[in-house]
């Protein structure tokens, strides 16, 4: 029975390569018979095909194997070169099985037999309706592909207006908080000293939980916007293990295969913000003694690797609904031109985080 059942235009434009012209109308007048309606024009060499591809809209190519100065297997390559989705058909006298199914294997919808051209019309509008499935999973992957970028593109994005706020928060609280603070520490001194005994005592006392808001209003502006940033990430991530080994009391190591490193103002907060989460998460869920960082710089990459001896990460703990921090770590690398990956088992975590290093300017001769 035919297969009639394809929902297309009501005329079917093939691309035939072909070097037989009395071929090339069996083929045709074939398909008429069949009940499709067709429009076939035929072309026997790769430029020809090239050529075709290029200025007209085709609904399928069908070729023959063996020509005096092409294949089929060629005719294929050139239709993907031309980076069209439509499907391609082998009707062929010469090919044998396994060439055949070696075409299929490289996508090929379908090959016949020029001698039993029975199923030609089934056989073609079957590859119609598999070329469209293609081309709808190729316009959905395409869809997602630009809502990914857009998304990452917005993930970068509010990453740079919380840092950029984070700045100006910590700016306010340093200049503005801070100095009122200050102000206030010599207002509370002279009380101090001037005050009668009871007053100088409550002075004292204030002096005390002004001290503790000092030191607070510090850590908090430490947390938005690290100053020891300015000195250089070697720097910065000795002072944050030094910090980390006095809270949690675990032992850390640290490498590095230099001290002067150029990074942009972005690299730099990533390598720390990753180093920062990292330490969080050891403390929070590995169960680690040791914590091991080696930060290495070769061909303009910074590579960080974050190690510690802990029970491992699992597949299942990156793919918990609420687990955003190393999701987040992966955005703010990707956001800055690196990369984040993560070594999964029991053998302990590893995180290496890459990042590229800015561009320093030759030193000219004086």
């Amino acid at each position: 029975m035919t297969d009639t059942r394809y929902p297309l235009k009501t005329r079917i434009r093939l691309l035939v390569v072909e070097d037989s012209e009395e071929d090339f109308l069996l083929l045709s007048a074939t398909l008429g018979r069949q009940g499709l309606n067709v429009e076939c024009r035929r072309v026997e060499e790769a430029e020809a095909m090239s050529e075709a591809l290029a200025r007209e809209s085709w609904d399928a190519v069908i070729s023959d194997h063996q020509l005096p100065r092409f294949s089929s297997l060629e005719a294929f390559q050139t239709l993907r070169d031309s980076g069209k989705v439509l499907p391609f058909l082998i009707v062929s006298g010469t090919i044998d099985d396994d060439v055949a199914v070696e075409a299929m294997r490289n996508g090929a919808d379908d090959f016949l037999n020029k001698s039993r051209l029975a199923r030609l019309g089934p056989a073609l509008t079957n590859a119609l309706r598999a070329a469209e499935t293609r081309r709808d999973r190729i316009a959905a992957e395409q869809a997602l592909r630009v809502s990914e970028q857009k998304l990452r593109e917005l993930s970068a994005h509010l990453q740079t207006i919380v840092e950029e706020e984070r700045r100006a928060i910590a700016r306010e609280i340093h200049d503005e908080i801070g100095g009122m603070l200050t102000a206030l520490r010599f207002d509370l001194s002279w009380v101090e000293r001037n005050g009668t005994p009871p007053v100088a005592q409550r002075a004292a006392q204030a002096l005390e939980t002004l001290g503790l808001a000092q030191h607070a209003s510090q850590n908090i502006v430490r947390s938005l916007r690290p100053p020891v940033l300015d000195a250089g990430i070697v720097p910065a991530i000795e002072w944050q293990l030094a910090q980390f080994r006095k809270r949690s009391g675990l032992v850390t190591r640290f490498r590095t295969n230099t001290d002067q490193i150029e990074l942009t103002d972005e690299s730099a907060m990533t390598v720390y913000r990753t180093l920062q989460e990292a330490l969080t998460n050891v403390v929070k869920h590995s169960g680690a003694n040791t914590v091991a960082v080696d930060m290495v710089v070769s061909e303009s990459m910074l590579s960080l690797e974050i190690h510690d001896d802990g029970h491992g990460i699992g597949a299942a703990d990156l793919d918990k609904q609420h687990s955003f921090g190393l999701r987040g770590l992966a955005e703010r690398a990707r956001s800055v031109g690196g990369w984040l990956e993560v070594s999964l088992g029991t053998g302990g975590a590893a995180l290496l985080l890459t990042v590229p290093v800015a561009a320093t300017r030759p030193e000219t001769a004086p």
